[in-house]
């Protein structure tokens, strides 16, 4: 027994030696690469990670979700893993975003990707020439899953495709169902389709008047700040349009918008206030003071205010329904939001290549569910490389619901040149239709001017 176990370590012995004399003096302290067991059986591999495919930076206004930095490191590391392509984010605030962008610009340091809306991506960056035409990432099969309205907004009228759409929003208004109840004035809504016609907002509102006593609904006109609730009930009461389909000039001096604007002037039970924005109307519906609010979107739905009384719910626990604006066939032509990627043209095809694949997986594949979810809007989309995109908000009641509004995106017209402008004129008017000037004329004068605007 002894002897064997002496030949056992002469013969290991040897083999070192031999090892040793193959490894022409390096180091053997460090272990073999492919270490196996006596038995010849070999340790399970690991999963083999994708080599390193290059890197891109995304810079990201706050869409929902993508302005958090947890959410955002958790899908960019998913397509990380994917794809062997690395991401660096830089997240944008709306108040010096874009200087940032535009000082990048101007250095030729611009990032690869940026995600925000048709008005910066394509009147604004594109229409200069900095961003790469997406046309070639569409066929016939995107065209007909992506929503209508937003492929047409992410097009630019050269033709040239400047934005990717991944998620849209539809802005609405709301009403307090309990006090519309309490009125009688719940009989002039369907509440199935949440869509109401002209005959039926103006008997509601006589309704609700005569009930209250006091002004219902409120034409806020203190400054821009939710003037897209304003804008859609002008242009929705007759039929009226804010600018021309081609985006190159402002329409809302029409006769329809005049006179919408001369029905809300006459009636009681709709004010027009210069003491508050969007923000203060939203304030005063959620105290129950006005039992209507124009400035609405899914975000106040789910928390209306902050709201402590629950989604969906005044401060005194009144049930808020969400609406379309009132249309005289009943179905609203809504604003909406329309966010997205574009891609910065600086000179490197390898990086424009690997900003494409970022795009395809996040709009277009069985990821989109997830950067979808990541923004907490809708899907620009009804399917996305057979994965079927309707049922993306099942598991969430006021969204899945929410969902009946968008066939209702209407004219994504914020791309029609001078919009900063047109917006203040447009607020400017109303204090003035408010303040008793002649309606028709003072439509027709800052209309005017915001096409002057556009002009210069």
């Amino acid at each position: 027994m002894k002897m064997k176990k002496l030949l056992a370590i002469v013969l290991a012995m040897a083999m070192v030696m031999a090892l040793a004399a193959c490894g022409g003096g390096k180091d053997d302290s460090q272990p073999p690469a492919d270490d196996q067991t006596q038995s010849g059986s070999q340790t399970p591999e690991a999963p083999e990670e994708p080599a390193s495919a290059g890197e891109l930076t995304l810079w990201t206004y706050p869409i929902g979700n993508w302005g958090k930095e947890e959410e955002v490191k958790a899908i960019t590391d998913a397509f990380t893993a994917d794809t062997g392509i690395s991401v660096k984010v830089e997240y944008l605030a709306y108040a010096d975003g874009d200087d940032k962008v535009n000082s990048a610009i101007t250095a030729k340091n611009a990032p690869d990707l940026i995600m925000e809306g048709p008005e910066r991506l394509v009147t604004n960056w594109g229409d200069k020439g900095y961003l790469v035409d997406l046309s070639d990432m569409f066929d016939d099969t995107d065209k007909s899953e992506i929503n209508e309205a937003a492929m047409a907004a992410c097009t630019h009228s050269n033709g040239s495709v400047y934005e990717y759409p991944l998620v849209i929003t539809a802005h609405c208004m709301a009403i307090n169902l309990d006090a519309f109840k309490e009125a009688g004035a719940d009989v002039y809504l369907n509440l199935d389709t949440h869509t109401w016609t002209t005959t039926d907002f103006i008997n509601a509102v006589e309704a609700l008047y005569d009930h209250y006593q006091a002004p219902v609904g409120a034409v806020y006109c203190k400054g821009q700040g939710g003037d897209q609730g304003t804008r859609a009930l002008v242009n929705n009461l007759y039929g009226g349009t804010f600018a021309t389909a081609s985006h190159d000039q402002y329409t809302w001096d029409d006769d329809e918008n005049i006179k919408a604007l001369e029905q809300l002037k006459s009636m009681p039970g709709i004010a027009f206030d210069a003491s508050l924005e969007g923000g203060d109307e939203i304030k005063v519906f959620y105290q129950g003071i006005l039992k209507m609010a124009f400035c609405w979107n899914i975000a106040q739905q789910l928390n209306p205010n902050q709201a402590d009384t629950g989604a969906g719910l005044t401060a005194n626990g009144e049930e808020i329904v969400f609406m379309g604006f009132p249309a005289q066939g009943g179905s609203p032509a809504l604003q909406g939001g329309i966010w997205g990627f574009g891609i910065f043209d600086n000179g490197d095809q390898a990086r424009i290549e690997n900003a494409k694949t970022f795009i395809k997986w996040m709009c277009d594949s069985e990821h989109t569910v997830d950067a979808v979810k990541t923004a907490n809007y809708f899907a620009a989309r009804s399917a996305a490389e057979g994965t079927d995109l309707s049922g993306i908000w099942a598991d969430n009641d006021i969204m899945n619901e929410y969902q009946i509004l968008m066939p209702y995106l209407g004219d994504y017209y914020q791309v029609t040149k001078g919009w900063a402008g047109a917006r203040t004129e447009w607020w400017t008017m109303l204090q003035k239709v408010g303040e008793g000037a002649d309606i028709a004329e003072t439509v027709a004068a800052y209309a005017a001017n915001a096409n002057a605007a556009d002009a210069g």
